[in-house]
C-alpha cells in the first residue's frame, strides 16, 4: 500500500480464515513500511503534471521499483512463506470519477514476472468505467473484518470514513488530513507535524477556518471522493491567500480536520480510528472535544497497517471471484470483484 501522504510504501503478511461462525478472521504475521529515496517523493508528488510519454515511463520505473526494491525485499526480509499471491494498490496520480479517469501506476503485468507470484491490483479502475467513484474500497473490510465497530476511520493523506447500520455500509472521503499537513510542515522543515505539537502552540484562525468548512464538497452527499487535483484547486489557494503563517495554517488546517470528523461520527458510536493521523494528539484532542463519544486507539500494529491488510483481504475477494466492491459506498450499479490477476511466465 502507498499513499498520497507518501510516507513510504506499507506492508503486511496476513493469513485470512473463516471461523466456526462462518465469519472472517485474520492474523498478521508480519509488517513492514519501507521509506521512498527523496527522489522518488519528488517524482511521486509531481507525478500529476507529466504528459502521457512521460507518465509511461513513470509508471514503468515504478513498476520495476516496487516489485524489485520493495516486494522483494520485504519475502527476504521476512522469509515468508508460502505466499498465495500478493495484492498491491500502486500509486494513485490521478483519480477524477466524474471524468471516469484513476490511474494507479506500479500496476503492470510484468510486476508478476518480477517478484515470481500471482499479482492482483488495480482495484479501482473496473469501478470507475462502471460510473462508480472507485473509492473509498476499505469498506467491504471494515464490514467483514471489524464488526464489532459501528464507525471506522482512517487519516492518511485523506480522511475516510465508513459507517454501518443494520448490517449495512456507507463509506466516503470526508476531508484531506496528512497530505495538506505534511506539505505545510515541510515548508518550514519537518516532514509531519509530530504529536500535532505545531498545531498546539499556534493560533486559529477562524476567518479560514470558516472558508475551508464551507467548500462546496462538504456539501455533497456521498458517494464521493476525493484526489490530489481538488487540493490544488480549492485548499491551497485558500491557504495561499490568507497570508498566515503556515504555524497558523497548520493549527487551523487541523481544526478543520477535527470540525468536519466531528460532524459525521454518530452519538455513541463505538470508532475505530486508524492512519497516521492517529498518532496527531492534539487532533485527536480536538475532535474528542467536539464529540461525545471516546476515541480508542487499537495497537500501533493495526494503527499503521490497516490499509494494507484490507487490500490484502480485497485480494482474497477476487481471487476468490468474491465480491470487494460494494456499490453502496462508489456508487456503481452493483457490488462486484474488481482487480486484475497477473501470473508470472
Amino acid at each position: 500500500m502507498s499513499g498520497t501522504s507518501l510516507d513510504g510504501v506499507d506492508f503486511c503478511y496476513v493469513r485470512f480464515y473463516i471461523d466456526k461462525n462462518s465469519q472472517w478472521q485474520y492474523d498478521i504475521l508480519a509488517t513492514a513500511c519501507y521509506d521512498y529515496a527523496d527522489d522518488w517523493v519528488e517524482k511521486l508528488a509531481y507525478a500529476h503534471l507529466l504528459n502521457n510519454n512521460q507518465l509511461f515511463k513513470l509508471n514503468k520505473d515504478y513498476t520495476k521499483l516496487i516489485a524489485k526494491n520493495y516486494i522483494n525485499k520485504f519475502i527476504t526480509d521476512i522469509q515468508a512463506s508460502p505466499i498465495d499471491f500478493i495484492a498491491t494498490h500502486g500509486h494513485t496520480i490521478f483519480h477524477q470519477p466524474e471524468k471516469r479517469l484513476t490511474l494507479q501506476i506500479g500496476n503492470l503485468p510484468n510486476i508478476a514476472n518480477t517478484v515470481g507470484y500471482p499479482v492482483i491490483c488495480n482495484f479501482r479502475v473496473q469501478d470507475v468505467k462502471k460510473g462508480g467513484q472507485g473509492a473509498p474500497l476499505v469498506p467491504i473490510g471494515d464490514l467483514l473484518l471489524f464488526q464489532q465497530y459501528d464507525v471506522c476511520i482512517n487519516i492518511g493523506g485523506f480522511v475516510n470514513i465508513s459507517l454501518k447500520k443494520n448490517k449495512r455500509i456507507m463509506a466516503y472521503d470526508v476531508c484531506p488530513a496528512n497530505k495538506v499537513l505534511n506539505h505545510l510542515c515541510q515548508k518550514i522543515g519537518f516532514r509531519f507535524d509530530q504529536n500535532g505539537s505545531i498545531a498546539a502552540k499556534a493560533n486559529v484562525n477562524t476567518n479560514l477556518l470558516h472558508q475551508l468548512n464551507n467548500l462546496d464538497y462538504y456539501k455533497l452527499s456521498p458517494p464521493k471522493s476525493l484526489g490530489v487535483e481538488w487540493l490544488e484547486s480549492f485548499i491551497f489557494p485558500l491557504l495561499s491567500e490568507s497570508k498566515l503563517s503556515v504555524e497558523e495554517q497548520i493549527a487551523t488546517f487541523t481544526e478543520h480536520i477535527a470540525d468536519q470528523l466531528s460532524r459525521q461520527i454518530p452519538v455513541s458510536a463505538r470508532v475505530l480510528l486508524t492512519g497516521g493521523g492517529a498518532f496527531n494528539q492534539h487532533l485527536i484532542h480536538r475532535l474528542e472535544h467536539k464529540i461525545s463519544t471516546k476515541i480508542l486507539l487499537p495497537q500501533p500494529e493495526l494503527i499503521n497497517y490497516k490499509e494494507a491488510l484490507i487490500f490484502a483481504f480485497l485480494g482474497v475477494l477476487r481471487y476468490n471471484n468474491q465480491n470487494n466492491i460494494l456499490a453502496s459506498v462508489t456508487g456503481a450499479p452493483a457490488d462486484h470483484s474488481a482487480g486484475y490477476i497477473y501470473y508470472p511466465k
